[in-house]
């Protein structure tokens, strides 16, 4: 495939790595010499410096023989122009756009983005999966990671196994026999840093990351299993209230009204800009370094801090600040990479990263094959896949434990006209039947086989 990125940044450049490492034809443009020069110096691309928008560019990195444009520089505008020349003078069949301002995304303009005006076929708003990505680690407390699938009667979640875990030694065919009617599958794990598929002969230790595929009405009770209890956040706070502290305060007043919520802002007119907004919200005016501010907003007795500043290390000291002053769990938001393991070790609670969240959800319109939900997990060294079993797929119609799947591929569940299924070694999967598969990057490429359309399809 050959794919054109407009924008080197954080999301532009984890884009094109992984694109890259699956040999596909990449191009990255970009107005940023420093940029271009690390994309050329790093990743085996091509990268050229100019504007993404301008067709003169779009021409000279080869548009016309492009099968993909993905715009994801800072600025909206530049996106939007770029797909729009990328249709009108190339004739580029798939276009994604990363979009920010939430003012083109209001459902009455939604005709923009039509073939007719402006033809976008994918719209990337990364605060508001951010956003959705923080309801659901609310929702559900003891886990680290939480996806939907299967129009959300399938759940990706992962969890951490800890000392106290009541299943941890126990071979993994065993949780079959302790819980025969539990609809959820271990898929893969992590330890000592390092992403794995097990067998079933596998056991967990202390200190294992687990992820499992379950039924969606059956993940409270998974989580139990694995010995989290811990209680749905009803005090919440958050730091930071720009357009991801605005949507998260937004979707707590619309979920239930024994959630409390209160927004710490840095700058005065943002924080009356937002308070006007918001109905039931409490907004302080002040920085979430300042102890006496998180006091004032009662961070001893909250169950939740939210730190979503557009500062790494606001975000992480204010996080710091609230477990120092009894706040139960935090969750934050960290764009920087290399900050991850100084979360990790301070011990602080949960954190979220936007780029790997955009570059998911970038990658569901990139796979080849029918694929319908893509989440990368563990810095991209895994994917959780959902995709349709066609009738000329090779899966169709063979007992899974006589399909011989390559190696780092593991079958999690199976949606078949609304009822799930967690699959043993005699499910067989049918035509149309909706598969929530994990696989390591590098057998990516072979899931994408498996789920081929043929041309005998047509």
């Amino acid at each position: 495939m050959k794919v054109i990125i407009c924008g080197a940044g954080q999301v532009g450049y984890g884009i094109a790595e992984r694109l890259a490492a699956e040999n596909n034809d990449v191009a990255v443009i970009d107005n940023s010499p420093e940029l271009v020069q690390r994309v050329n110096d790093t990743l085996d691309v091509r990268g050229y410096l100019g504007h993404g928008a301008h067709p003169v560019t779009l021409d000279e990195v080869g548009a016309k023989d492009a099968d993909m444009i993905i715009a994801v520089t800072l600025y909206d505008e530049v996106n939007m122009v770029a797909c729009q020349v990328a249709h009108s003078l190339f004739g580029i069949p798939t276009k994604i756009a990363r979009i920010r301002a939430q003012t083109y995304l209001e459902p009455h303009w939604q005709d923009l983005f039509t073939r007719n005006h402006m033809p976008i076929d994918v719209i990337i708003s990364p605060e508001i999966e951010v956003g959705d990505m923080v309801m659901r680690r609310l929702g559900l407390p003891g886990a680290f990671e939480t996806v939907n699938f299967a129009e959300g009667d399938i759940t990706f979640i992962g969890v951490n196994c800890t000392e106290e875990c009541p299943i941890i030694n126990t071979p993994l065919r065993q949780l079959t026999e302790l819980f025969p009617d539990l609809k959820a599958l271990v898929v893969a794990g992590t330890r000592n840093g390092k992403l794995f598929v097990p067998s079933s002969d596998d056991a967990l230790l202390p200190g294992d990351d687990v992820y499992l595929v379950a039924k969606t009405t059956e993940v409270q009770r998974t989580l139990k299993i694995f010995g989290h209890t811990e209680k749905t956040a009803q005090r919440v706070i958050i730091a930071g209230g720009g357009n991801i502290g605005l949507y998260v305060g937004k979707k707590l007043e619309e979920s239930t009204s024994n959630r409390r919520a209160k927004i710490v802002e840095l700058e005065r007119s943002r924080a009356i800009e937002i308070a006007e907004k918001l109905d039931r919200t409490v907004v302080l005016n002040g920085s979430a370094l300042n102890e006496e501010i998180l006091k004032e907003a009662d961070v001893t007795s909250a169950d939740t801090l939210i730190a979503v500043t557009n500062d790494d290390q606001v975000n992480i000291l204010s996080s710091v600040l609230a477990r120092r002053l009894g706040c139960e769990r935090n969750l934050c938001l960290v764009n920087n990479m290399s900050y991850m393991p100084l979360v990790r070790s301070l011990n602080i609670g949960d954190s979220i990263n936007p780029r790997a969240i955009t570059v998911s959800k970038i990658l569901q319109h990139v796979r080849r094959g029918r694929i319908r939900g893509v989440h990368s997990v563990h810095n991209g060294t895994g994917e959780v896949i959902e995709a349709e079993a066609l009738e000329t797929s090779p899966l169709i119609g063979v007992p899974l434990k006589k399909l011989q799947l390559p190696h780092g591929i593991r079958i999690g569940a199976i949606h078949r006209k609304g009822e799930v299924i967690i699959p043993n070694g005699q499910t067989e999967i049918i035509a149309n039947d909706r598969i929530i598969i994990f696989a390591l990057t590098e057998s990516v490429r072979q899931v994408e086989h498996l789920f081929r359309v043929s041309l005998e399809y047509f």
